[in-house]
């Protein structure tokens, strides 16, 4: 597996972001549109692209959430390939960039349809936090944050 780093303008990452898009409709129902007004990749500049065999097989991003955070965006992998340890991959590389870029902690928001995303998060160390911002007050969003250990 090789994991790129690219914008949000890459043509591998938008189809990966249309499938993801397809999946979230189906899982958040009539919430999608309300969810989905919080993606917009004019704010995000910073995309993993992962590929096996030159096949584009999941993503990640961040953007900046403020002086020291970033947010984690539309994390993704294809279902044939996913309990095979890439989206660990593309979230550990999305936190050493952002941890070299100055930033010292990561947020994060998703649904509380999106059970195996619930276990990731909490696996991969990131803890329940009080929603934040567009999310206060929303029973359908769980918020998780993750203090960045400092560069070695």
């Amino acid at each position: 597996m090789k994991l790129f780093k690219t914008n949000s303008k890459n043509k591998d990452f938008l189809n990966l972001i249309r499938l993801l898009d397809e999946s979230l409709r189906i899982t958040d129902g009539e919430d999608f549109g309300f969810y989905n007004q919080f993606n917009n990749l004019k704010l995000i500049k910073n995309v993993i692209v992962a590929y096996k065999n030159d096949k584009r097989i999941g993503c990640g991003a961040f953007k900046r959430f403020d002086e020291n955070t970033v947010e984690i965006k539309r994390m993704f992998v294809v279902p044939d390939y996913r309990s095979q340890g890439i989206a660990g991959s593309i979230l550990t590389e999305l936190e050493s960039w952002a941890r070299s870029s100055g930033f010292t902690k990561c947020v994060l928001e998703t649904g509380i349809n999106q059970i195996a995303a619930l276990g990731f998060y909490k696996k991969a160390g990131y803890l329940i936090i009080p929603n934040y911002e567009q999310y206060k007050g929303l029973n359908t969003s769980v918020c998780f944050e993750k203090v960045l250990a400092p560069q070695k």
